[in-house]
């Protein structure tokens, strides 16, 4: 039978949308994106593509052809390497105290102690990196009188690298030292270097482009071979000069331990001031005039924002380790909850708990479709419920369809009602079948969706427990073809299988999905009916009924099959819809989080999990992805790799649980690697797009999903034309939460031709409403039902 009904357009409110899509935040987010992957390739380029090691020969030494004989034999102290090279040596009876690789939070204030007891003052040859985490000490030993020169920013094989790279790294050492202590020095010293005959040709070039920088080289004349750590005698004897002459001696402050330096410095002093040795800097010991200055204003400035940016860096770093690690132990103790609470559900189930709901129900139950233009599956749909073993009340309500939906229905000639209306939402539709219902035990469907013949049968089974509002079954993909397919197939199986399973035993099931769900009539009615101040309609009635003290249950027995985006666009706009709706649902639902009894389990306990997986991981998830890459850039890439390689294998191993669970063949998940490259990045963008289109408070409009025509009626349905009888007797029950088989093939429906134009009825002249099939009268609304409301917007599904 059909029931046309004419309804009035729902006045508009006298409201103006806003843009739907804020396109504000994508360039926030990409500008976000750019600065992070900037500050890491910074880190990664100042700290780990170089180390600070010792002071050995990095190579075979070459050629030295180039390198002037006057520099061979000259001093250590190298000017104008790049016009007229001239050296400078130590006064006799002079020692230049230097130390290289510093300033180290450690050592450095103990050698600077031991220097200020002696009244000595030495010169330092400090690494950027170090200058930038500890700009405090460099400040001390230009405060103590010691005078400061660069030993490059990485302390790197200048011999080894491009022009370029050598000119980076003396102006950003420069940049450092000017920012943390206010002065700039003309004094190099190369890492890896020693004595003037040690030069070869690749060494002469960086001294001369160092030269035409304006810097003065200075090498040494002795080693006190301290980076070898042979104990504080041998560092002490390999110090002392041997003769009168003057010397510059190598000593390090910083890269590794140098607990002996600082004993042999203690002996060395007192003992070289006994044998009439003096001790000076670099520039008092040759003679140079002022080889450290005053920084100007704007080096100083620059300088001072250089080090404030890597040390933002260094922070940025820091926290970004300390979330995947938190953000690693939250998904692993995630995996281990769902896996147990997974397998704790199925053991309560087959030791019979789900025998204990009751009584076998079997009163009719109404099945209420809700269709907007959904020719392309919806007698596919509707054949499926027909085929049920339980008795059915089938309700078509057409949405305001322009593709014949309804027309489609009616010349099927089956036992199923049709209530046409204009457009006015899935929340609008779903109240109307309400109204309509005549059995308080109500199914609900999409339009796409095909249910196996015992689906309405078990999904009510639960409802012989009188606590239970309730109930989710078990959504399947029907189009599980190409890799798109595969993913959405594995999301569902996993999703239903193990989060379901756990809302569940806890308790605080968020959502009953709108393609196979039932729920108590008067249980919705109560509550005024389907709410349209969300686009998660689905959500926000489960949350409802929570909130009220009714109990939602999971059945996974209760299977149904329904279509997917077949396309990334498709599949974005669904999602997007869903999640946005989601985060609508949370934020009404909020109050739930402070309250007690079956709400606050869902506030404390369904919430938080959404929250935290749903929302806050998949936001921090682009950092995860960018910081993945920078560990395989400057970190241990053979970790990464394992660590994507772990949490790869775990949920390889959940989603075997799950397909152990339902059934299903493992097949699919060969393609679980693949989905972290494409799928993932997918939804974490779909998250993004929704809080920043909450928090701009944008109103979505509901979208269209496209329709395939996959969907296939089950064997043994009616042909058209023949009308079926109202249900009698229940068949054979089977025992509840029994392992179900899996369903027959699907027969295919022979392909309708396209639809002629339908002229445009006119308006209905006021008709008596016919009872529905088998006699029943239609029960007048309940006291307190809510009709829909006016919308501000047309909605689509």
């Amino acid at each position: 039978m059909t029931d046309r009904r004419r309804r009035k357009a729902p006045p508009r409110r006298n409201t103006r949308t806003r843009q739907v899509t804020p396109r504000t935040h994508w360039l926030l987010l990409s500008v976000l994106a750019v600065t992070l992957s900037t500050a890491l390739l910074l880190q990664g380029y100042t700290h780990h593509m170089f180390r600070i090691t010792s002071d050995a020969v990095t190579g075979a030494r070459g050629r030295s052809d180039t390198v002037p004989t006057q520099v061979v034999h000259g001093g250590p102290v190298i000017a104008n390497a790049a016009t007229s090279p001239h050296t400078a040596k130590a006064q006799a009876r002079t020692v230049v105290l230097t130390f290289d690789d510093g300033p180290d939070p450690v050592w450095t204030p103990r050698i600077l102690d031991v220097l200020r007891r002696n009244h000595v003052h030495a010169t330092f040859f400090v690494v950027g990196t170090q200058v930038v985490a500890h700009p405090e000490l460099v400040r001390r030993i230009v405060a103590d009188g010691h005078q400061i020169g660069i030993h490059t920013f990485t302390h790197p094989d200048l011999a080894r690298l491009a022009p370029w790279q050598r000119s980076l790294e003396l102006r950003e050492t420069q940049l450092a030292v000017a920012g943390a202590a206010g002065v700039t020095t003309a004094l190099l010293r190369p890492p890896y270097s020693s004595k003037n005959d040690a030069l070869d040709d690749a060494d002469w070039s960086v001294l001369q482009q160092a030269d035409a920088a304006g810097y003065v080289t200075v090498l040494s004349t002795q080693d006190a071979e301290d980076w070898q750590r042979p104990g504080a005698d041998r560092i002490l004897a390999n110090a002392t000069p041997h003769g009168r002459a003057g010397q510059i001696l190598l000593m390090h402050d910083g890269g590794g331990d140098r607990s002996q330096t600082v004993a042999a410095l203690s002996a060395l002093i007192p003992r070289l001031k006994a044998h009439g040795f003096r001790f000076a800097t670099v520039g008092a010991a040759v003679g140079m005039a002022g080889p450290v200055q005053p920084a100007g204003l704007g080096d100083r400035l620059q300088g001072m924002a250089f080090i404030k940016v890597l040390q933002g860096g260094d922070l940025v770093v820091w926290l970004l380790g300390v979330l995947m690690y938190a953000a690693g132990a939250i998904s692993v103790l995630r995996a281990a909850v769902v896996l147990v609470a997974a397998r704790r559900h199925r053991r309560l189930r087959s030791r019979g708990r789900g025998r204990s709901w009751g009584s076998p129900v079997t009163e009719p139950v109404s099945v209420i479709v809700p269709a907007y233009n959904e020719s392309a599956g919806i007698e596919a749909a509707v054949r499926s419920l027909l085929a049920s073993d339980h008795p059915v009340e089938i309700i078509v309500v057409d949405d305001g369809s322009t593709d014949g939906t309804a027309d489609l229905v009616e010349s099927l000639r089956l036992p199923v009602r049709v209530i046409r209306q204009q457009n006015a939402g899935k929340p609008a539709a779903l109240n109307t079948g309400l109204a309509a219902a005549t059995y308080d035990l109500v199914v609900m469907v999409d339009g796409d969706t095909v249910f196996e013949p015992d689906t309405v049968r078990t999904i009510v089974q639960p409802f012989a427990d009188p606590r239970v509002g309730a109930v989710s079954g078990n959504a399947k993909v029907v189009n599980r073809g190409g890799l798109l397919g595969r993913w959405q197939h594995i999301e569902y199986v996993v999703g239903f299988n193990l989060d379901r399973r756990l809302f569940d035993l806890a308790e605080c099931m968020p959502t009953v999905p709108g393609a196979v769900g039932a729920f108590r009539r008067r249980a919705l009615l109560d509550l005024g009916g389907v709410s349209d101040v969300t686009l998660a309609e689905d959500t926000d009635l489960t949350m409802a009924l929570c909130r009220a003290g009714w109990r939602v249950v999971y059945e996974e027995g209760a299977r149904a099959w329904t279509e997917a985006p077949a396309s990334l666009n498709a599949l974005w706009r669904q999602r997007y819809r869903w999640c946005y709706g989601t985060l609508q649902a949370m934020w009404k639902h909020r109050g739930a989080l402070v309250q007690r009894g079956a709400a606050g389990k869902l506030g404390r306990r369904g919430l938080g999990y959404l929250l935290l997986f749903q929302v806050l991981l998949p936001l921090l998830a682009p950092a995860v992805d960018i910081f993945a890459v920078y560990g395989l850039l400057f970190l241990d890439p053979v970790r990464i790799v394992g660590l994507w390689l772990a949490f790869l294998l775990l949920q390889l191993m959940m989603g075997l649980y799950a397909f152990r669970l339902d059934g299903e063949r493992p097949g699919p998940l060969w393609s679980l690697p693949l989905q972290q490259f494409v799928y993932r990045q997918l939804m974490y963008l779909v998250v993004i797009q929704s809080v920043f289109t909450a928090v701009s408070g944008s109103r979505l409009r509901w979208q269209r999903m496209e329709r395939y025509g996959s969907l296939q009626a089950p064997v043994g349905a009616e042909a058209p034309g023949n009308e079926r009888p109202a249900q009698g007797p229940v068949s054979p029950q089977r025992p509840p939460y029994a392992p179900v088989q899996q369903p027959a093939p699907y027969a295919p429906v022979q392909q309708r031709p396209p639809y002629a134009p339908l002229q445009q009825p006119m308006p209905y002249a006021p008709v008596q409403q016919p009872p529905p099939y088998g006699g029943l009268l239609q029960p007048p609304p309940p006291p307190g039902f809510r009709q829909p409301g006016p919308y501000e917007t047309q909605q689509l599904y």
